[in-house]
């Protein structure tokens, strides 16, 4: 299956990658500062270019319960390998396969994805382009290496040396998937099909960013890989605006707010319209979760963020509402005296832990502040997590986070798995797509050789006739040779644009090694 395809390493790959392996992503020495990124791209490729390009084993096995295929998993359409410039793989882990605390070891925050891609570039031997997509619910790697399984191992080694887990730690939660099926989990990614909440938005606009930096001037991604990630976002536009999917499909914001909206009655003992709400953070999923909370009636509303003034920035898109705002330093306050707190901030560590809330929680029960039977909900929805775990071990407190929200979206589940097979049509067909392009880079040498062959032909034939054309002016001895050229490049011009055509990959084969025999190339 697709989503959680593993590819174990050969017994005696498997002992090395666990133990130390100084060659394997080995650091070469950088280039100089001065040197563009489409420069190192470029000389990336070169250096790395594999002759290996014959059948490769590749065998997929469930791995352990931790990594269990989802139910919405679903196969790719099998292609052969493609005899091309280099093979499209993927490595990470989401929400699938891996709890939280396992997703923020490997967390990259975006400010670092061309950072983080030029240097597994570096590092890694078969790895000749790399771009990072890393969100609060998955974090993963999408490479071309000359070689599939060299590659997913080199990045496996650099993951584990990045996060100080070991490789077989690692292994157990991480995805590692190849070519056609890497190619097709990024496509069911960027339509929403693979998020927690099926068809949401916000994974589209993640996708694009990811294309975007890693097409930059200092991004990994070279011809085969940016043109992946942008047949990705196209056709996740497609999806959303063909289907029905993105329909009432909501966001973690949105799944956030719902799972309050389900909570509240029980855990503060009133509707959720009715409770007072702290927000930690200003930034687009503070703004997100302020637009649900006033379409469920809430108008008791405070934002606590460390700068002000974009905490005011936020309040204005809101002129309608009276939403209060407090300084970081008043967060504790504010916590202890509302119903209900969302945490969204940037921060890599805990800013709500036990030792600083719970004496004041407690004394707030003690003075009769807060109800006895009343709980303090806390929802996380930030990667890393803001609230400590020890916050849940307090009497009076109830903490949720990215994980809890699988709840919420169950009961639209089945709405949006019809949907999801509308969709899968159109990806099926976008897929289709790349591969062709992708396999047709394979044709490019021998379209290349036939060209020149012809051409040699023509300058020699054109070269034995030169004593015949003396009596030629100079612009009628031009109109002449181009004429011989445009003889001969509408000659090829059928064999070239049938061999591009051809969608089957032994059929391509075949009809190459015609071409070969047939012109003596």
């Amino acid at each position: 299956m697709v989503t959680s395809a593993f590819l174990p390493a050969p017994a005696a790959a498997a002992a090395s990658v666990g133990a130390a392996r100084p060659h394997l992503c080995a650091r070469r020495p950088r280039e100089a500062s001065a040197a563009s990124a489409a420069t190192r791209r470029a000389d990336a490729l070169t250096m790395k270019q594999a002759s290996s390009n014959g059948p490769v084993s590749r065998t997929a096995s469930p791995g352990d319960s931790n990594g269990a295929v989802p139910s919405s998993a679903v196969e790719p359409p099998l292609a052969p390998r493609a005899n091309t410039l280099g093979h499209v793989i993927v490595v990470g882990l989401s929400h699938h396969t891996a709890s939280v605390d396992v997703r923020e070891r490997l967390a990259i925050p975006e400010a670092e994805w061309q950072s983080a891609a030029q240097e597994l570039v570096d590092r890694c031997d078969s790895i000749s382009e790399a771009a990072v997509l890393s969100t609060c619910n998955r974090f993963e790697i999408y490479a071309v290496a000359n070689h599939p399984q060299a590659g997913v191992h080199e990045l496996l080694a650099s993951l584990s040396e990045r996060s100080g887990v070991a490789p077989s730690g690692l292994r157990r939660h991480m995805f590692m998937l190849t070519e056609t099926e890497a190619v097709w989990h990024l496509l069911r990614v960027s339509a929403g099909l693979d998020s927690l909440v099926i068809g949401e938005g916000q994974i589209l606009s993640q996708v694009k960013r990811c294309f975007e930096l890693a097409t930059a001037k200092e991004g990994m991604a070279g011809k085969i890989l940016g043109r992946c990630l942008n047949t990705a976002v196209s056709a996740g536009k497609r999806v959303r605006s063909e289907t029905g999917i993105a329909k009432g499909a909501v966001s973690i914001s949105s799944a956030a707010v719902e799972l309050a909206e389900m909570r509240a009655p029980t855990d503060s003992g009133k509707p959720i319209a009715s409770c007072a709400v702290v927000i930690i953070g200003a930034g687009k999923m503070a703004r997100l979760l302020v637009q649900h909370l006033l379409s469920r009636g809430v108008e008791n509303i405070t934002v606590v963020n460390r700068s002000m003034e974009r905490a005011g920035e936020l309040a204005k898109m809101f002129g309608d509402a009276d939403i209060k705002l407090r300084m970081l330093d008043e967060m504790v306050d504010a916590v202890v005296g509302t119903d209900l707190v969302f945490t969204s901030t940037g921060s890599a560590d805990p800013i709500i832990n036990a030792r600083s809330l719970g004496p004041r929680l407690e004394g707030a029960i003690a003075s009769g502040t807060r109800a006895v039977d009343s709980q303090l909900m806390l929802i996380d929805i930030s990667v890393p997590r803001n609230v400590a775990a020890d916050v849940g071990d307090l009497p009076g407190a109830a903490v949720y986070n990215v994980d809890d929200l699988k709840a919420v979206v169950a009961k639209n589940q089945a709405r949006r798995r019809r949907l999801s097979l509308e969709a899968e049509d159109l990806l099926h067909e976008e897929l289709t797509a790349f591969n062709n392009w992708h396999h047709s880079l394979g044709c490019v040498p021998a379209i290349t050789k036939l060209q020149k062959h012809a051409e040699a032909i023509r300058s020699e034939e054109w070269e034995r006739v030169q004593g015949k054309l003396v009596g030629l002016s100079k612009s009628e001895r031009k109109a002449v040779e181009q004429l011989s050229k445009g003889i001969v490049a509408k000659l090829l011009h059928g064999p070239m644009v049938h061999l591009r055509s051809v969608e089957d990959m032994k059929e391509r084969v075949q009809t190459l090694k015609n071409l070969e025999n047939l012109f003596r190339l």
